[in-house]
């Protein structure tokens, strides 16, 4: 009993600590990289995105208890096209888009450009509810918007010239990165109901949505078994950055506030090339080196002129 106690103070008090919880999240997220490129040849897309959605509503469904799901039904059945739209676009249609892209370019690649969604809200912000962009903001999109470049030329910029040169998963992933950031600027309208009760029904939403793409393509024939390999990473992308990033984000927003816990997205693309270096032996080039600085610099650019202004 003493030792259950121990485990549950701990608990408690790792629960209570928003920066253990964002680095926890962040580093989830990062190796979710790694997951899309392993899945590669062992899980389709689109089998890894739906049974993903259906493993965590299983999941949350025991998390909440019968109770809790009926209340959150009743509290947004009335807005369910509009939470069917925040599914398709932050769950269904970027994840898709992400495993998709891994198929084509580098986890290292998958992270940085991961990391360019500030800039989306950003832009996004500005053009929807004429947020006022500064100067040194737009330097900072400048910034992310070179980096990028950087990456999907490969360090050559006379690609530019022959677009059809141009990696086609890192404009995939670029395309992810718009779709997650309507998103982003979609919560802004969200019901207000609690963080958890909110993402449980995003992810029946998204459940949905991703299940005729993977019907589609079994009727097809085209869809092998997932081999062990397969199934581990969709234990993984389950388990960690389907849920627990999530639970651990929504905490982390809860105690320090959105802005604050915001800024520990910039790990994401750090902690991608880390775990593509460490556990999947991919190089670490110069170019990518240089677009993750241009990445994040351009993101604390615009982030600090914002809090400034």
């Amino acid at each position: 009993m003493h030792l259950w106690q121990t485990i549950a103070s701990f608990g408690g008090r790792c629960y209570a600590n928003p920066y253990l919880l964002l680095v926890l999240a962040t580093l989830f997220f990062g190796g979710n990289t790694v997951a899309g490129r392993l899945a590669v040849g062992h899980i389709s897309p689109y089998q890894l995105v739906s049974l993903r959605w259906i493993v965590v509503a299983v999941l949350l469904s025991f998390v909440l208890g019968r109770r809790r799901v009926v209340y959150a039904w009743q509290q947004t059945r009335h807005r369910i096209w509009w939470m069917f739209g925040m599914a398709t676009l932050g769950f269904t249609s970027f994840n898709t888009l992400f495993y998709l892209a891994a198929h084509n370019t580098s986890a290292v690649n998958l992270g940085i450009i991961q990391g360019t969604v500030p800039m989306w809200v950003l832009l996004g912000a500005f053009a929807l509810y004429k947020l006022r962009v500064g100067a040194l903001q737009l330097i900072g999109v400048l910034l992310t918007v070179v980096g990028v470049i950087l990456l999907a030329t490969k360090g050559d910029l006379t690609t530019l010239a022959v677009l059809t040169k141009i990696n086609i998963g890192d404009l995939m992933m670029l395309l992810a990165c718009f779709c997650y950031a309507c998103y982003t600027l979609g919560l802004k309208k969200r019901p207000q109901i609690h963080g958890l009760e909110f993402f449980y029904i995003l992810t029946i939403a998204a459940m949905l949505g991703s299940l005729p793409l993977a019907i589609s393509e079994i009727w097809r024939g085209e869809t092998p078994l997932p081999s062990l390999q397969g199934i581990l990473v969709l234990c993984y992308v389950a388990f960690f950055p389907s849920c627990l990033s999530q639970i651990f984000f929504i905490r982390g927003v809860e105690i320090l506030g959105p802005s604050r816990a915001g800024v520990f997205l910039n790990l994401v693309p750090v902690f991608s090339a880390l775990c593509a270096v460490l556990l999947i032996d991919e190089s670490l080039l110069w170019f990518q080196i240089t677009a993750l600085v241009l990445v994040l610099g351009g993101i604390w650019l615009s982030e600090n002129a914002g809090r400034r202004g």
